[in-house]
């Protein structure tokens, strides 16, 4: 164990401290329970002691957030978890990027921004790139980004229509089952995207953008025959298009268009003997100029605590090879062998 050593680290302003604490100093408890280190707080000074490399490491996190504080950013448990991270892995070089661009205001003023570096060098991908395909887990804000995105370019006028698409595939329940007519049984597929584009414009302004037929929510085969120009068009839960359905989409693309498509590979919900569209077009598209990959991966989660936990536990439980417990024949037969 290394020598225990104290840093003294100074805030230039209170304000920016009392946001770094946070309610009950839960962001400083935090930091001390993750890297094993006290912090007492002496007027606007900080006092950190803990084994040296702990140390340094809380003097890292402690300056990320204060510098993040003091351009008006709120530091919330989710931040401090990122933050951490960042500095454990020798990244916190990056954090200053963190609090620049705002992609868009939502209809209740709340700016969205990229809340991690992954986050950024998507929301980046999607202003550079004609096609921009968003690979990550649940939680990472692949779609709200990207609605986020297809937002801001609408309202600069840079595109005329926001085409928000998923495939209807059912993750385990039958459409047939659902009451009511097609646009009735697809509705709930298409839920998540209705309630980003509510925060976003508020649903009056939906509404009427959507009795317009500037802003269209509708399943995949709706897709089929048509070129879309000067639209923002969204693919999301791509994971369980076909390779087909895929390649329909992607033929869409028009004039003045761009696409984003988003998914995760963990998550597919097609039969066995179906190839997900997705996966091949990462393999097919992967190098093309103008066609951006971004991987987004449990450290972009910017859900609850928990959810980066569920997903790191998948991710183990799936590089173990399953122990597949013998049938009754084969016991008996392997039983008789003996015998």
């Amino acid at each position: 164990m290394g020598k225990t050593v104290e840093r003294i680290l100074n805030a230039e302003r209170v304000e920016d401290l009392i946001a770094v604490f946070g309610s009950f100093d839960e962001n400083v408890k935090r930091i001390e329970e993750a890297l094993n280190v006290q912090i007492v707080n002496r007027g606007t000074d900080l006092r950190i002691s803990g084994e040296e490399e702990m140390a340094d490491k809380a003097v890292r996190t402690l300056e990320g957030l204060l510098s993040l504080a003091s351009k008006g950013e709120i530091i919330d448990e989710q931040r401090v978890r990122y933050l951490i991270t960042l500095v454990n892995e020798g990244n916190d070089d990056q954090v200053a990027q963190m609090a620049k661009d705002v992609v868009c205001i939502t209809a209740k003023g709340k700016p969205i921004k990229a809340k991690t570096v992954g986050q950024q060098k998507y929301m980046k991908a999607i202003q550079k790139n004609t096609v921009t395909i968003g690979v990550g887990p649940a939680g990472t804000g692949k779609t709200y980004l990207a609605v986020a995105a297809a937002v801001a370019a609408f309202r600069e006028r840079t595109v005329n229509r926001i085409i928000l698409t998923r495939p209807a595939v059912e993750a385990g329940e039958r459409l047939g089952f659902l009451p009511g007519d097609l646009q009735n049984k697809v509705d709930p597929y298409l839920r998540p995207l209705y309630d980003a584009l509510y925060d976003m414009l508020g649903a009056e302004t939906f509404q009427k953008y959507q009795e317009r037929g500037s802003i269209e929510v509708a399943p995949l085969a709706y897709m089929r025959g048509r070129t879309l120009d000067d639209s923002f068009i969204i693919l999301d839960e791509a994971q369980n298009t076909t390779r087909e359905q895929m390649k329909m989409f992607l033929t869409r693309l028009g004039f003045g268009s761009k696409v984003v498509i988003t998914g995760d590979v963990t998550q597919i919900d097609l039969p066995d003997d179906k190839v997900s569209g997705l996966k091949d077009a990462v393999r097919v598209l992967d190098g093309i100029k103008d066609i951006a990959i971004c991987r987004l991966t449990s450290a972009d989660v910017v859900r609850h605590a928990l959810v980066q936990e569920i997903i790191n536990a998948y991710e183990r439980a799936a590089q173990k090879p399953d122990v597949k417990k013998p049938t009754t024949q084969q016991f008996r037969g392997h039983y008789q062998r003996k015998k």
